[in-house]
């Protein structure tokens, strides 16, 4: 198991891709602290992880407020002891192009998506810099490498993200602080749901989007999780600062 013996925080755990990767980190031997929102979420994936012999917690948590991040810095390392991996997983998505765009949506796309991921990693980084080292992985996304029509927010947010770990990259090595994110493509989560639901036709534009997928499909919660696994294992030790596209060639470039 390449997670044995490692402790992980997986944030945005209650669904979609933090489920997964929570779900994948245990099987890979990993203990995980299920950290959302969505408290009742959270403890129904930590308690499957438990079901299945491995070691889990929840913790409900905001992470737009930095007393509650702290207080999930707290009861993480209280129940664990330490933390080895975190993975700033939640997210949301608002759609709107800049003329339509609310900035109240604007703000909460921001602060949670980027500053959260800031909160989240800065309450951590003491810790793992003690420690001798860790790494901190985020869920970025494609949109943060390509533009996108009428989500200009989420797409801001992401392209950030990406910045943002890089230069976690650069402020950890001295420390062993390795800082990876993964970008996504069409992904089937619930997120991913909403967009369509926003949609005209929803059925048609999940048809385009596999259609535009070179690999023939949109992926899976596993197939993003899988990557995690890979950036948190020893096999990613000499990684980091790096953005890991996971998107079935979505980016390669044009197919016709």
């Amino acid at each position: 198991m390449r997670l044995a013996g490692r402790n992980a925080i997986v944030t945005g755990a209650a669904s979609g891709i933090g489920r997964e990767t929570a779900l994948r980190f245990a099987e890979e031997g990993a203990a995980v602290v299920c950290a959302d929102l969505n408290a009742e979420g959270a403890a129904a994936v930590a308690a499957s992880i438990v079901a299945n012999g491995a070691v889990a917690a929840a913790v409900s948590v905001d992470i737009t407020n930095e007393r509650e991040v702290a207080r999930l810095a707290e009861e993480a390392l209280a129940a664990l002891g330490r933390i080895d991996v975190l993975v700033n997983n939640a997210g949301v998505t608002i759609l709107g192009g800049v003329a339509e765009l609310a900035e109240a949506d604007w703000q909460r796309e921001i602060d949670i998506n980027l500053s959260g991921a800031y909160r989240v990693s800065k309450a951590f980084w003491p810790h793992f810099a003690a420690a001798g080292g860790g790494a901190i992985l985020s869920t970025a996304s494609i949109a943060g490498v390509v533009g996108v029509r009428q989500d200009a927010a989420y797409v801001a947010s992401k392209a950030g993200l990406i910045m943002l770990t890089r230069c976690m990259a650069l402020d950890g090595a001295q420390h062993g602080i390795r800082a990876n994110c993964i970008c996504p493509g069409f992904v089937d989560t619930p997120m991913f749901d909403g967009f369509l639901a926003d949609q005209p036709d929803p059925n048609a534009a999940l048809a385009r989007a596999a259609g535009r997928t070179p690999l023939g499909r949109i992926g899976t919660p596993r197939d993003i999780a899988d990557g995690f696994v890979y950036l948190a294992s020893d096999d990613a030790r000499w990684i980091t600062g790096t953005a890991l596209v996971i998107d079935g060639g979505l980016t390669a470039g044009l197919t016709e």
